[in-house]
């Protein structure tokens, strides 16, 4: 089977794309700014819309009890992907179990023991590592795997929209039916929303009664043909949402038609952490788009605070000396309890976003991890984790 690039961090096209990924023309170096220390927040304390909806998300910041993995495996791809990537997961594993329980999806029981003997001869300490069997078609953990919430008793959920491999470019009907699966292993009610197609890369809440996206990746014809946008409101009402932050996006450009996730994320309720205007446009977004960005206003009218991060200096390199056409975003960062994974280029603005990154998370360690055999393949740290919160319970 032909690999399918599924481009989560939206490269900008300029003229053309070509082999999966859109052509970049060079940028100016950015330089780091000094991002103000936020106060240490009560990390037990669960953050999540204060709207009033039927469910609340909590925010990625908030107390995990857990982070989910989907592995990858050879059955679609082959075993030269499977090589090239899987020391990512490896050094994610081992970071992540040391604040969390790492819950890792594998295809099937022999892929699962395989796993368990790559992990044990690396040191990894099993004890915080479980394995849930289910057969997946790719690793895109953000966009397929489970998406909890809590319902106003305070009762975990798995909020299951619909997946048609981003528009129905993919044939990927495992994943399309992977929540469901994991939703009876787990024993967790599952919230049906089926009907509404939405990855969850594809949208960015603040935890205030304001989400972020773009309409080329969810109000999109090849997703949502019978659902006006009125209608997608009403579900994301039931976060809670009161304020959308409609960016037009830019549809075609990748597989994702531009996940908002490559360049824009809240880091708390009043800041929202982006690309500079010219990163912004080199990334793909318009004039338009990027002039509604930096002057949004949060669901009470406010104005929000922005935090810059630059894009790799460099276009992305990979480790056998073959040049990607683009430049690589740190936005698409994770954060875990004890540590921020956050992707890097082997680039010389590494050391810079990381830098700037560890301000943000005074009280988390920053942890690089060399994404450029996964960013070949159309996606960063954030594209390939999923949270689970602590049970309230």
């Amino acid at each position: 089977m032909q690999k399918i690039t599924k481009l989560c961090m939206s490269a900008v096209l300029t003229t053309s794309i070509i082999s999966g990924y859109a052509q970049i023309k060079g940028i100016e170096k950015v330089q780091a700014k000094e991002i103000e220390k936020p106060q240490r927040e009560d990390r037990k304390k669960v953050e999540a819309q204060k709207i009033v909806g039927k469910y609340t998300m909590p925010d990625e910041k908030s107390k995990h009890e857990g982070t989910w993995l989907q592995w990858p495996h050879e059955l679609t791809y082959g075993s030269k992907y499977q090589q090239e990537v899987e020391p990512i997961w490896i050094q994610m594993t081992e970071s992540l179990s040391k604040g969390e329980k790492v819950h890792i999806v594998a295809y099937d029981q022999e892929e699962k023991e395989r796993i368990i003997e790559v992990l044990t001869d690396q040191g990894v300490n099993m004890e915080k590592i479980d394995f849930f069997i289910a057969p997946t078609d790719d690793v895109w953990a953000r966009d397929t795997g489970p998406i909890f919430v809590y319902d106003n008793d305070k009762n975990l959920k798995i909020l299951d929209p619909g997946f048609n491999g981003w528009g129905k470019k993919t044939p990927y009907k495992k994943d399309a039916r992977l929540r469901e699966n994991l939703s009876n292993q787990l024993g967790i009610e599952r919230i049906n929303w089926n009907k509404f197609v939405l990855e969850g890369g594809a949208f960015e809440l603040d935890g205030n009664g304001t989400v972020l996206l773009t309409r080329s990746a969810v109000t999109n014809k090849n997703r949502n043909a019978k659902l006006l946008e009125k209608d997608i409101e009403k579900y994301f009402s039931e976060l809670g949402v009161t304020n959308f932050i409609w960016l037009d996006g830019a549809p075609n450009l990748d597989i994702t038609d531009f996940h908002i996730e490559g360049f824009a994320k809240f880091h708390d309720k009043s800041t929202i952490i982006t690309l500079k205007e010219k990163d912004l446009a080199e990334w793909g977004a318009s004039g338009k788009d990027i002039n509604k960005l930096l002057q949004a206003k949060d669901a009470t009218g406010n104005k929000y605070k922005y935090a810059y991060l630059p894009l790799s200096k460099n276009n992305v390199t990979l480790k056998n000396g073959e040049k990607l056409d683009y430049k690589g975003s740190y936005i698409n960062y994770y954060i875990a309890n004890e540590v921020i994974l956050v992707p890097n280029y082997n680039d010389p603005n590494d050391k810079i976003a990381n830098e700037m990154i560890q301000k943000l998370y005074p009280d988390r360690k920053v942890l690089g991890i060399d994404v450029r055999e996964l960013y070949k393949n159309g996606g960063m740290i954030h594209c390939i984790t999923q949270q689970q919160p602590i049970n309230l319970k």
